[in-house]
Order: C-alpha cells, then structure tokens, then sequence
C-alpha cells in the first residue's frame, strides 16, 4: 500500500492513467456498498452487496466521509443531535468506527450508512462526469462547491435534494426491528441524486411552473437509478446469469426501490420502468410522478430494444449485450441533456435532442438505431405524427444560423462576457429582442467519448436567458390578479471548436423585432406565454400554489405544495419546492382539492 505522499504523485498524473492502471497503482480504493438495498439483499443474497465499487483517492479525504465535492453530515432533525462519523484511517485507506473497517461484514452500524451513501453519489458524478456522460466537471445549482448529504435526517417516509440548504436529505421509518433506511436504498440514492446533477446543469428548470417540466425532474432521477445499477459490473453480470439475456424479465432492474415499496405501498416497487403510459393518458394530468412515467417508460423500452438487438441480431452472450446496451444507453440518455434549452424542457425537447445527438455521433447509422428510437417516441406520443414525417426528411433537426457578426469560438469561451458580446452583436440572428437585456446563464465546453472510447469533436455550449414580465390579470389568478411576474426566454447553442452549430434548442418570448422568421418565432412565444398563464391559474385553483416558509430547523424543511412563491414589490417568483419530497394522493387526484402527503 502507497503512502499518502506516493499517492498524490500518482493522483497528479491521474488524467493521463486508465482506471485499470490506478487500481493496480492504488490510487482507486474498493468499497463495499448495497447493491440496491438491505430487503432485495435479504430476500436475494445475489444482489446483495458489491464490494468492488472504486473510488478516486484524493488527498483531502476525511472524517464524515468528506471529499471534494461532498461531506456527510449526520444530523438528526427530529432528535436535534449529531451522530458521530465515520473516520477515516489513512493507514488503511478505509473509513472505522472503533478501529474496524466499515463494510459489508460490519454494516450495522449508522457510520456504515454514511459510507454506503457517500460511496454510492461519488459513483453517481463519476458516471456523469466521465467521457461516456457529459464530458466535464459539473457544478452545483448552488454556489459553493459541496454537496451535504444527510444519511439520518428524521423519521418520516422521506428523501429529497434541497437547493436551499445544498443537500441531499435521508429519511428512515418503520419499528425499531423493521426500520427502513432510504440511505441504504441505491435507486432512491441515485434518483435524488439525478434531481442534483440536473439543477447543476440546468438550474433555471426549478423555475418552470410546468408539469412536463417537473415531470423531466422525475425522469432524470429514475434514468439515474437505472443506468448507474445496470452499469455498475457486479449487478450485470448476475442479472445476466439469473435472466439469461431477457432483459424484459429483469424485475430487480425494472423495479425502483422496492425496499420502500414494499413497506410503503405494499406492492414489490415504488415504481416500475416498464410503464406503457402515453401522453395522450397525462394530458390534464398535473401529477409530477405519474407524468414522468411516459418518458421512463419510453427510454427504457429503448433500453430493452437495444438489449434485444445486440443479444439476437449481433449474437452476443448475455453478459456482452447488457454491457454494450448500457454503454451505449449512457450516450444515448446523458449526452444529449447538453442540448436541452436552459428553461421549460419538454418532453419533445427531449427527444428531439436524442435523436439530434444521433445524428451527431452515429451519421451513417448501420444499425438503424435512429429508426428505432424515433418509433418508440412515436408510440408513446413524445413526437407527433408531424414530428415523425420531418424526422424522415435529411437535415430537419440541423438548422444553419447564418450570423451576421462572426466570432472565433476560441474568443467566444473564454468568458461570459466574451459570450454575451458574441449573443449581443448576433440579437437580430438570434431572437433576442432589441427590448431585452439577457444573461450569459451558463459557459462551458465538454470532451466526451464515442461508444467507441474514441475523442469527439470538442462541444462549445451557451446557455442564455431574459427574462418576460406577464401580468396575471383576471379573477381566475385568484390572490395573484393583479400580480405581475416573469417568463423566462432563451437558448442553448452548441458548436464545435471550428464554429460549426451543431444544435440549437430556444424557448422564444413575445417581444421580438421584426426580421427574418420572425413572425413564426413570436407565434411560438405567444402559445408559451398562453400555457404560462393557465398554468398559473390551474395551479391557484388546485391549491398548488403556496408561500415560502423555509425551514424552521435549519437542513429540515419542506414545502407544503409544489410551487412556492415569494412577493416582492408586487412581483411573483415562483420556485418548485424541494423534489420528491412530495407524492399525490392518487384517491384524492380529481376531486377538485389536492391532498399532498409526504413520501418518497
């Protein structure tokens, strides 16, 4: 075993070394972890632990556990206590409690749960980090640059990510012999973390009033948890051998915290990715939870198809189909999320930007993989017939910007201000209106990976922003008549490092100059502004619209309904409350007053 001080020569040089090289080097130490969670380990010794889950050494790891971007905090709510950490033995390069080795043969205490929870998240960003993800470092919707996590945060049926108090909260119920612990569960760690990583990449989401778009929330966090099991060695190479190939059959991966299912709701699941919900059934929906289903189910079923395809018509064994199904679902499912516009996302925003990176990363396509994808959104409703007839025709998701002031994009990434010069110069090309400041939301460039491990062209993202004041004028905005707030507008540009577009995803305002395209473009603007206002009154009607009290015990503290709003000067910010830590009440759905209770 290296010393501390061989390894941070190691761990400098860890850009250049493959993973397999710093496990040999010992600059990645083994964990042991649940593989989903204590009932499925119980019930099914198979799927119980893994304890080959290697995470990056790094020199300023300690007590908690704490590394660089995440410190275990254990404080109890309800108890207003601490309970002690784990402790980190830089001799063993493991985290002790009273001298032994927290892992699967000495799990019981709580300081392994601090463990098991940190070791899963620091699996979870590497997914999302590396090249096979987003290719980048990904900040945080907050700024400071640790996510808290709270294995212990109080006895409720409970677990959400909380901007606010930039963490990640852990509940636990049931008697003290059949005690449940959601930080135990790796699909509920997983799923709130997915909420955290999507408020880091597009923080302006949590503004959105948009079931659709609460409802991409859900999606990303129970893609999450899908993705990250399947990817993770141990789980896939036993679901190869208990299912034999038939990823259809595969309940332990279809099933998302099941643990907490079946406690809560007496049923094997909280949910199941094999949903066959369409759009056409969550119209009038305003159900987050539900909603999401339609998304889950459509890219799992793509999962499914990819499973199938490289198992029957490529003839792979078992174990080689799960792994090439999942490496190239992480493409397929992440990489795209840079596409996304910065406010609104729908779920055909969504899919359009699937279908837009397979374009990118797949031209010729021998397999007929865009075809495939393109079916299943159009069976479960995400694209429209419409939709699916341009989606034939070359070129309809390539749209060439024909700018009137050219920048070199090495200028342009520098700085936001560099980038808001380049946005400024180019309104006109760009739709922003001449009326309007707006913002440099996000900057940055992404090095990701082709399924073949082989470097893509390098990604230069914009993310920009203005924002639309709208008043809420009519009897049917309730206490807000009279109220004015905002609609966010704006864009996402991604080029190469050449200044080639390679996308563009926009959500237009109503305010534009006249120009070129330009009366198309505010018709889209005038049918968001329409959809903005009735869902407000929707929202008011249905008591889904509440005051921001905060937190009386500084991490605790959830909302009471799904959007909360603060008035300022007679302005009206909207803010959705803290994800997951709200369920419908399905009996209670439609009855004109919504009940909310607290779950997972």
């Amino acid at each position: 075993m290296l010393n501390p001080e061989e390894l941070k020569k190691i761990y400098a040089a860890r850009h250049v070394l493959d993973s397999d090289l710093e496990r040999t080097l010992g600059v990645q130490i083994p964990f042991d972890a649940y593989l989903q969670d204590p009932l499925v380990a119980k019930e099914d010794p198979m799927f119980g632990f893994d304890e080959n889950i290697y995470i990056q050494w790094e020199p300023g790891l300690a007590d908690g556990p704490t590394s660089a971007r995440f410190a275990v905090v254990d404080y109890n709510a309800d108890t207003e206590s601490i309970i002690p950490p784990a402790i980190w033995a830089s001799d063993k390069q493991k985290f002790i409690k009273d001298g032994q080795i927290l892992d699967q043969k000495n799990a019981s205490p709580l300081q392994f749960h601090q463990v098991n929870v940190w070791v899963t998240v620091q699996r979870a960003l590497r997914f999302f980090q590396e090249g096979s993800g987003l290719g980048r470092t990904i900040p945080w919707g907050f700024e400071g640059n640790r996510l808290i996590i709270l294995p212990h945060a109080g006895f409720c049926e409970n677990a959400f990510y909380d901007r606010r108090s930039k963490s990640l909260q852990f509940y636990y119920f049931g008697s003290q012999n059949e005690r449940v612990y959601t930080c135990l569960s790796t699909d509920v760690i997983n799923h709130e973390f997915g909420h955290a990583i999507l408020d880091g990449i597009r923080p302006h989401y949590m503004e959105s009033n948009s079931v659709q778009t609460a409802a991409f929330h859900e999606f990303i966090g129970d893609m999450t948890a899908i993705l990250i099991l399947l990817r993770n060695n141990e789980f896939r190479r036993k679901l190869a051998i208990k299912t034999k190939g038939n990823l259809d059959k595969a309940d332990q991966l279809a099933y998302l915290a099941e643990q907490f299912g079946r406690t809560v709701k007496d049923r094997p699941y909280l949910r199941n990715a094999r949903a066959k919900i369409k759009m056409s059934e969550v119209q009038n929906d305003d159900r987050p939870h539900y909603v999401s289903q339609v998304l889950t189910g459509a890219m799992y079923k793509i999962l499914l198809s990819l499973s199938e395809h490289y198992l029957k018509e490529r003839n792979q064994t078992p174990s080689q189909a799960y792994w090439n199904a999942i490496q190239r679902m992480q493409h397929t499912a992440i990489q795209p999320l840079d596409l996304l516009p910065p406010v609104d996302v729908t779920f055909r925003d969504y899919a359009l930007a699937v279908l837009r990176y397979e374009e990118l990363t797949n031209p010729k396509d021998p397999y007929g993989y865009f075809p495939r994808m393109l079916n299943v959104f159009e069976e479960y409703e995400i694209l429209g017939q419409q939709d699916v007839i341009k989606l034939n025709q070359p070129d309809y998701l390539y749209k060439r910007l024909d700018l009137s002031v050219y920048y070199d994009m090495g200028y342009v990434v520098q700085s936001r201000s560099a980038a808001y010069n380049f946005l400024n110069d180019n309104r006109k090309d760009l739709y922003i209106p001449s009326s309007q400041d707006f913002i440099v939301s996000d900057l940055y460039d992404a090095a990701k990976l082709t399924r073949e491990g082989q470097r893509l062209p390098r990604e230069i993202i914009i993310e920009y922003i203005w924002e639309e004041e709208v008043k809420l004028d009519g009897p049917e905005f309730g206490y807000l008549n009279g109220k004015l707030t905002t609609m966010l507008c704006g864009g996402t540009l991604v080029f190469d490092e050449f200044g080639n577009l390679l996308s563009w995803f926009r959500k237009p305002g109503t305010q534009l100059d006249e120009g070129k395209d330009y009366i198309e473009e505010n018709n889209i603007g005038l049918a968001r502004r329409a959809e903005f206002m009735t869902n407000i009154a929707h929202r008011v009607k249905n008591g889904q619209i509440g005051l921001d009290h905060g937190s009386d015990k500084g991490f605790l503290g959830t909302r009471a309904t799904p959007l909360s709003l603060k008035i300022t000067h007679g302005m009206v910010d909207l803010e959705m409350s803290p994800h997951m830590s709200l369920e419908e009440d399905e009996s209670d759905f439609g009855t004109g007053g919504r009940k909310w209770q607290i779950s997972f």
